[in-house]
């Protein structure tokens, strides 16, 4: 019996043995699978980008075009080069200006006309040049009293609405578009003086809010002799339609923000004869009240400096020199301020000043 155990035990731990091989194996063919995924995951994250892809991303056009509306980086860059302001005001003016161009259009051209407001928007001045449908004629005018300039495009189908109506053209025929040739010196003349019309009534429109004049410059046709800003300049497009039954066309108004800059604060009004932090009541309250306010006056005959250890010394009956005499004037101060000079005197019981002349301060400096 006892020679048989030792056979049993080896039995044993070679079982013991085999099965400890065979979890370390398993644990082994885990780890690698774990780390294929762990590799494959790793080259999934570094995908490569492919060139359209990165075209997406970056609003590039394939076919270099660049029409429609940008997309990606190119399109955060661009939105953020034009910066609009909405002046409140200014739509006023325009809606102002819209009745007003409505009756003024009717009696130049003897026809019935109607004027609408289509957009006001906010555009860079060079992009707004390059988009100019044309042939097109482009008026340059001056804002006197703002000393800078504004640009008003007429547009062709309005250009020869316009030449029709005036030259007695028949209704019910729509303007006939000639191509290929430059605008006569009647057609020029006729538009100018519809141009005349159009500036009379901006004139007026802003008559209520800043009275300006308008005045014409020159005409042109092609849009880089019309530079009246830098390319990158924000201004404001205001777009008006003009209704003549059949015919017709649109009217374009540039007015740089430089070239509002003069108004600013009036066009950023939301009704007309708005204050910026101004109450007329409560400053004539605030006056009121400081005419009532009680202030200490000193009398102040003369300043003397002494040594802190002769004014310890001082006794009843100790006598203070000053260099002043009885016909020596008084300062009289609040504060630190010097306000009056006056003589003293006595009226009944009490010490008096009579004021003689008023302390003038220059300069952050008082002086008499």
């Amino acid at each position: 019996m006892m020679a048989e155990e030792p056979e049993n035990q080896e039995s044993e731990d070679e079982g013991d043995q085999e099965t400890m091989l065979a979890e370390w194996e398993a644990m082994a063919d885990e780890g690698d699978e774990t780390e294929g995924e762990t590799d494959a995951a790793s080259l999934g994250s570094t995908r490569v980008l492919d060139q359209d892809e990165i075209d997406s991303l970056l609003g590039v056009d394939d076919d270099g075009s660049g029409d429609g509306d940008k997309s990606g980086i190119q399109a955060i860059l661009n939105s953020a080069l034009v910066s609009y302001e909405r002046l409140p005001m200014l739509e006023v003016v325009f809606d102002r200006l819209v009745r007003m161009m409505s009756t003024s259009l009717r009696n130049f051209t003897s026809d019935n006309v109607e004027v609408s407001l289509d957009n006001i928007s906010s555009a860079r001045f060079g992009d707004y040049l390059n988009s100019i449908p044309l042939p097109a004629m482009l008026a340059v005018f001056k804002a006197e009293e703002w000393d800078n300039f504004g640009l008003m495009t007429v547009d062709s189908a309005l250009i020869y609405s316009i030449v029709d109506v005036l030259l007695g053209g028949r209704r019910g025929t729509a303007a006939m578009r000639i191509e290929g040739r430059p605008y006569t010196t009647i057609e020029r003349n006729l538009v100018q003086r519809m141009v005349h019309v159009v500036l009379g009534d901006l004139s007026a429109a802003f008559d209520p809010l800043s009275p300006t004049t308008f005045r014409f410059e020159r005409l042109e046709t092609n849009p880089r002799f019309a530079a009246i800003a830098r390319g990158a300049n924000a201004t404001v497009v205001v777009t008006l339609r003009v209704d003549m039954e059949d015919r017709g066309g649109r009217i374009e108004l540039l007015i740089p923000y430089a070239t509002l800059e003069p108004v600013r604060e009036l066009l950023l009004q939301m009704f007309m004869g708005e204050k910026f932090g101004r109450d007329s009541i409560w400053e004539g309250h605030l006056t009121a009240e400081l005419w009532q306010t009680e202030i200490g006056l000193e009398a102040v005959l003369d300043q003397v400096e002494l040594n802190l250890r002769d004014v310890l010394n001082w006794t009843e009956g100790s006598h203070l020199e000053l260099n002043s005499t009885p016909s020596s004037k008084v300062i009289m101060r609040c504060g630190e301020i010097p306000m009056f000079t006056g003589f003293m005197g006595r009226k009944g019981g009490h010490i008096a000043v009579r004021i003689a002349d008023k302390v003038i301060r220059e300069s952050g400096s008082d002086s008499e």
